[in-house]
């Protein structure tokens, strides 16, 4: 699975973050209530997320999210290979400027990276921090659950802080 598709709907683009990116992306990001919930909460200040950035950058699968009407870029989303797992891919480290939140936007976001994803594997892992509770609904409304059990225990994170969740690709085709 390529980690950095273009991708789009009627409603986004999702194109591969560039470097040039950053100034227009930290508009969105220096928001401080889009990270209010969030396990880092100072995103929003420009030395956090240079960090973020950086990083996003490294990891070869961030992708950028361009509203399709006017062409503006209003957020970010990854995919990430799940540790030791071959058959599962991480969608997360998402956000999205909150004109966008409470709509259709971020679903048509994470059911077109779920439709690409799925044609390359059998699961997808969401990470969601345990006082992230916008993010935790916005997986269940796209029909992810909490991975309790033990059987799938090489799916949940090495952390304290978060909540796995799974959405597996025959429970969505049943």
């Amino acid at each position: 699975m390529h980690l950095q598709p273009t991708l789009n709907n009627d409603l986004i683009v999702l194109r591969p973050l560039r470097e040039n990116d950053f100034e227009p992306l930290y508009e969105v990001a220096k928001d401080p209530l889009i990270w209010a919930q969030h396990p880092c909460p100072d995103r929003y200040r420009k030395e956090e997320y240079s960090k973020f950035f950086t990083d996003s950058l490294k990891s070869k699968g961030a992708l950028i999210i361009i509203d399709k009407s006017n062409d503006k870029i209003i957020g970010s989303t990854r995919f990430k290979p799940v540790k030791n797992v071959e058959n599962a891919v991480e969608i997360g480290w998402s956000f999205l400027s909150r004109n966008y939140w409470g709509g259709k936007y971020n679903r048509s976001i994470k059911m077109l990276m779920m439709d690409y994803a799925f044609e390359f594997v059998d699961d997808i892992i969401f990470y969601v921090g345990k006082n992230n509770i916008r993010s935790q609904k916005a997986v269940k409304k796209i029909g992810g659950y909490k991975i309790t059990e033990p059987q799938l225990s090489y799916l949940i994170k090495d952390s304290t802080s978060d909540w796995t969740y799974r959405i597996n690709k025959k429970a969505i085709c049943k």
